[in-house]
């Protein structure tokens, strides 16, 4: 079956005037923005605060928005319909995921502006960026593949919300806690050192081991996704 873009832009379009519907949602995505314009007025702006807004905007509106994408579809039982149809796996994954995908772009470009971020090499930090919308995208369409309702997925979010926005604030207690070591691995914690690597004068070839790792979280959320697709085909 070949790649249908206007099969991917009918999902696109519906999940537009869904989402356009919903003023939770709506409002929710533009909290980053909000974090952006008051964090930018502090004297001392730093890679972790720039950070702190870019990963709260993959969460808010990469994860939750795409997980209430996905939640809604099984909410109205549409979801096994929209399986059974003409579109292939790949374009529903890739059709549900746009609108969040460029939401998120908007968001987080617009974050940069407001904190005036200007890494020493844009090129390394935007693939580090879209490498890590894709994961956030996964986690996203893993909660809503989970849930069955928006209002499920709302609260199912909260753990990922804490772990990918907070877990930043326990470096400081990893020498006294070592188990703690294991939150360095999290995709949020190598993307910030990665920005911070890049500060420092850091190339491609310095930075991979950050942008593997992230990779390798991308991965396995899609391969626990596409097992999870199958079994709501079955189950539904």
């Amino acid at each position: 079956m070949t790649f249908s873009t206007k099969r991917v832009f009918a999902i696109l379009n519906k999940d537009y005037k869904d989402v356009s519907r919903n003023l939770y949602v709506n409002t929710t995505v533009f909290l980053p923005l909000i974090m952006a314009v008051l964090l930018s007025r502090l004297d001392a702006v730093n890679i972790d605060t720039y950070f702190l807004v870019i990963n709260m905007a993959f969460i808010l509106v990469s994860t939750y928005v795409q997980s209430s994408l996905i939640a809604e579809e099984k909410e109205k039982k549409t979801l096994r319909g929209l399986m059974l149809s003409p579109a292939s796996t790949t374009e529903i994954f890739f059709g549900k995921s746009l609108l969040s995908f460029i939401g998120t772009s908007g968001i987080v470009l617009l974050s940069i502006l407001i904190m005036d971020y200007s890494p020493n090499n844009a090129l390394i930090v935007a693939f580090a960026l879209f490498l890590s919308v894709i994961f956030y995208l996964g986690v996203g369409t893993l909660i809503g593949l989970l849930t069955k309702s928006v209002m499920e997925a709302s609260v199912a979010i909260m753990p990922a919300l804490g772990i990918f926005t907070l877990s930043p604030l326990v470096s400081p207690f990893i020498e006294k806690y070592p188990v703690l070591k294991i939150t360095e691995y999290l995709p949020n914690i190598q993307l910030i050192d990665l920005a911070k690597q890049v500060e420092t004068g850091a190339a491609f070839a310095e930075v991979w081991p950050n942008l593997g790792i992230i990779l390798l979280w991308s991965i396995a959320i899609y391969t626990m996704c596409g097992y999870l697709y199958k079994k709501n085909m079955v189950d539904d």
